[in-house]
């Protein structure tokens, strides 16, 4: 039996063959860096991935909503299935970085680190691929656009591109803030569910010299703020949390005019469905019943995002042990708590048992502490983790389609 750290050499060989693959790796996404694409529709970003793939032994399938798409690799046994993603699409900001490969597009920035995901997920087809005879199955690489609030995954997903579903679904998402070459993951909710809110207050303008001619929306717009986080903080359960962001508040034009409207904006983001529904009916009752009593209208908008990122424990299992054998004991972090931020590829761990993972990249000289986050103007990744990412792929992979999620 393997101890626990030491690498077998079928999992050496996929560490093996992700570090000769790495400059090509890295000639990738500094392509696609150069280059960044939002949204749903990524064309240069596919032409390259596709590129990258051309002559290997790959099925592709296509939908009509997205640019994205599903390369399947079949192994000489028709076994379990496992589908690998990696996201496409990048963040409309000015990149503030320096790096050669700078982005090339205004207000455009691959900050996220997707285009280390593509490159990641090229790589482990290539190797994959080159050694199809090991595979007891099938693997399906998802090269998914519009992660980036444009619900990607759930449009691809509905176009009917990932058929059959998976037996098991994993992805990773590079961060520079976990020390480098680090793996991090936990069982149950990993990211939150992300609704937006629009709320337009509607009042009565009229002269600042005389409010009680008119019907003032901005100190309702105040109220409502500090009524609904009291709402949350007395309504939600502290141990199933849910959290109120209010980011953006817009009203008036002038020193001396009462407006007729105030404008709110913000978030709401929760751990599940039952604490999502509760904080979604506090809203509504809420600006309901602050707004009537001050004598104004209400506009709410309550826009559905992300549903919850749930990782099953098996399939964190799994990655746990496969990332112990294959880099040591200390390469795995076990998160203590999930992360507020949200993703969609819970809509395809709705549907098919697996997990998400966090594999860290600070910069060269960087502390992982303190160094620009993802979605910073000025992140920066250090490149040679890549390999990693990519032999972990191929060997989650490889396992699974030969064990399942094993014990």
């Amino acid at each position: 039996m393997t101890k626990p750290g030491m690498t077998t050499p079928a999992m050496k060989h996929w560490i093996d063959a992700a570090e000769d693959l790495l400059p090509d790796m890295i000639a990738l996404r500094r392509a696609i860096h150069a280059e960044p694409e939002i949204g749903l529709h990524n064309p240069m970003t596919t032409a390259k991935a596709k590129a990258a793939l051309a002559g290997l032994p790959l099925e592709y399938s296509e939908g009509p909503s997205t640019t994205g798409f599903v390369a399947t690799l079949r192994g000489p046994s028709n076994g379990r299935t496992v589908l690998l993603r990696g996201d496409m699409d990048a963040l409309p900001m000015e990149e503030d970085t320096g790096l050669d490969f700078t982005s090339t597009v205004q207000n455009a920035m691959h900050a996220c680190g997707h285009d280390t995901h593509v490159a990641m997920l090229v790589g482990a087809a290539r190797a994959l691929c080159a050694q199809r005879d090991r595979l007891a199955g099938t693997v399906q690489f998802m090269f998914q656009p519009g992660e980036e609030g444009w619900h990607g995954a759930r449009y691809m997903l509905e176009d009917g591109v990932i058929d059959p579903m998976p037996d098991a679904a994993y992805a990773l998402h590079i961060t520079p803030n976990v020390q480098s070459g680090i793996f991090a993951g936990k069982p149950g909710p990993l990211l939150a569910a992300a609704d937006r809110i629009e709320l337009t207050i509607k009042g009565r303008g009229g002269h600042a010299s005389q409010p009680h001619d008119a019907v003032d929306p901005i100190p309702v717009a105040c109220e409502m703020v500090m009524a609904l986080q009291a709402m949350m903080t007395r309504r939600v359960p502290a141990f199933d949390p849910a959290v109120l962001t209010i980011a953006h508040i817009k009203a008036g034009s002038t020193n001396n005019v009462i407006p007729e409207t105030a404008f709110i904006e913000g978030t709401i983001r929760s751990f599940s469905e039952k604490s999502r529904t509760i904080a979604r009916d506090g809203l509504k009752r809420v600006v309901e019943h602050v707004c009537a009593a001050h004598l104004c209208e209400a506009d709410l908008n309550i826009i559905p995002g992300f549903p919850v990122t749930l990782c099953d424990e098996r399939a964190v299992a799994l990655a746990r042990r496969t990332t112990k054998d294959m880099f040591g004991e200390d390469a795995w972090f076990e998160m203590p708590h999930p992360m507020m931020g949200a993703e969609d590829f819970s809509y395809v761990l709705q549907k098919s048992p697996g997990a998400m993972m966090f594999l860290g990249a600070t910069p060269e000289g960087g502390d992982w502490r303190t160094c620009c986050a993802l979605h910073s103007n000025r992140m920066m990744l250090d490149e040679k983790v890549m390999a990693r990412g990519a032999a972990m792929h191929c060997a989650i992979a490889e396992a699974f389609l030969s064990e399942g999620f094993g014990s």
